[in-house]
């Protein structure tokens, strides 16, 4: 049977809009309702909180998460059976008692982190990109959506003087036309949300200006999405001397921003860039004020900063890996969880020169993959939706060989098959052409000092001038 997106890239393009318009009306009744006006006044008024004021709302909150996963999650209430059967007394009230949660165990079993109160049926489910591996399926509950959409209102949109009213366009990973497509529109225009949701895969010289006027079209306000994205659209319009539409603002998410990328966005389109910071396991986030901070978003999660290699914290404006314990979503705890990312804090309560006293990060070290190039000219940054939906590997890695030539690295399951291989070699042809691939079947990705691997790797050397 076909899944819903091979569907949805067999209609004729007026009906790929209705279906886009009515997936965004169901996502928008997920995220909104009328308590969310509320909560983004309370947001606000958190971010001026005294370190007292954090201090005992945090502590509240973290006992109530660590009894209910410890109570109610069946993950956390074996592993603290199988604790005590074995003479260790220790407190599951404090957080350092608890043991670092990976991605593998989350992966292995998900449903074992939702509390047993409560319905899968009723409860959204989300999935993480799936770039380095199996996909990650976090369910969440209405009340937890909406409460982490008013954060990402209050502090992704109202700080930079926009809304989720406001007309807007998306460079992300989703394949919403063809490859093989010449001619736009290369975007589907999502009512219910709003936005423009454009390809990332048909920028080109010969396109970018297509892109440019659909934005003008549609009236929209401010863009968001990947920045490699975003500096490849700046970039080719940029060289062939394009106007850009007028813009409030740009955000970035999901990779990091470096220096050169912000310099052009900002030279062309002549409205500020910010980054943002977060993941769909809702753990962290945090964003960048107009005074170019990081402030964390200390609803979300409790943060600590450790060692590479052991499990000993850092002190403050020392980098190492984040381990994150979840607050915000109670029905899915995450505890002392190793989102796989390393940076360093300033965890003390200070008054930033935009006047908030949220905590910051004081650096990132996110996902710093290299970018793809094509025959025709096009760059390409993340590929994560290749790995997305099961597929039957534990982690894998592209590596861009010569233009058309692809190796595939996998670290596969028992079950993993030649099916597997053609679904990879299908989804990676869709979004950079007909290019040869091969396979190559390990037992691990090596890893870099910092326990991390790059998801895709490029050995064109072109790659690193122009991308």
């Amino acid at each position: 049977m076909p899944d819903i997106l091979s569907i949805y890239h067999q209609l004729p393009y007026p009906l790929k809009i209705l279906a886009a318009s009515i997936r965004g009306y169901q996502l928008r009744w997920w995220r909104y309702g009328k308590d969310t006006e509320r909560l983004v006044e309370e947001a606000h008024e958190r971010e001026f909180w005294s370190e007292e004021q954090w201090s005992a709302w945090r502590q509240e909150r973290l006992s109530y998460v660590l009894h209910r996963a410890a109570t109610q999650v069946p993950y956390y209430r074996e592993y603290w059976q199988k604790q005590r059967q074995m003479g260790n007394t220790a407190s599951w009230e404090v957080l350092d008692n608890w043991p670092i949660l990976q991605k593998e165990a989350l992966r292995r079993s998900p449903e074992a982190f939702v509390a047993e109160d409560c319905d899968l049926r009723g409860m959204y489910c989300d999935h993480t990109s799936g770039t380095t591996g199996t996909p990650l399926k976090i369910w969440q509950s209405r009340k937890t959506v909406q409460h982490w959409y008013a954060l990402f209102e209050a502090r992704w949109r109202r700080w930079y003087g926009i809304s989720c009213d406001d007309h807007w366009a998306i460079l992300g990973g989703q394949l919403v036309t063809s490859f093989d497509q010449v001619k736009p529109p290369f975007w589907v225009w999502n009512a219910g949300m709003r936005q423009l949701y454009c390809s990332t895969y048909h920028i080109n010289q010969e396109n970018v200006g297509s892109y440019l006027l659909a934005m003008l079209k549609y009236r929209v306000k401010y863009l968001l999405g990947y920045p490699s994205a975003i500096y490849a659209l700046a970039l080719q319009a940029a060289r062939v001397k394009l106007t850009p539409p007028t813009l409030e603002v740009i955000i970035s998410n999901a990779e990091p921003l470096y220096s050169y990328q912000k310099q052009v966005i900002q030279d062309f389109f002549g409205c500020p860039i910010y980054d943002t910071y977060g993941m769909t396991e809702i753990v962290c986030a945090a964003s960048q004020c107009k005074e170019g901070a990081y402030h964390l978003w200390p609803e979300v999660g409790f943060l600590e900063i450790m060692e590479d290699q052991s499990d000993h914290a850092i002190s403050d404006g020392c980098s190492g890996r984040l381990i994150c314990t979840g607050l915000l979503n109670a029905d899915m705890p995450l505890i002392r969880y190793n989102v796989g990312d390393r940076g360093c804090q300033n965890s003390q309560v200070i008054k930033c020169k935009c006047g908030r006293s949220l905590p910051q990060l004081l650096s990132i070290e996110g996902r710093q993959d290299d970018g793809i190039l094509t025959k025709d000219g096009r760059r390409i940054g993340r590929l994560d939706p290749i790995f997305k939906t099961d597929l039957h590997i534990l982690e894998a890695q592209i590596i861009q060989e010569e233009i058309q030539k692809f190796l595939i690295v996998v670290v596969p399951t028992s079950e993993w098959s030649e099916l597997d291989k053609a679904v990879i070699r299908e989804r990676l042809c869709q979004r950079v052409g007909d290019v040869e691939i091969r396979f190559e079947e390990v037992s691990a990705i090596p890893r870099s000092t910092n326990g991390k691997f790059k998801a895709v790797i490029s050995k064109i050397h072109e790659l690193d001038k122009q991308f």
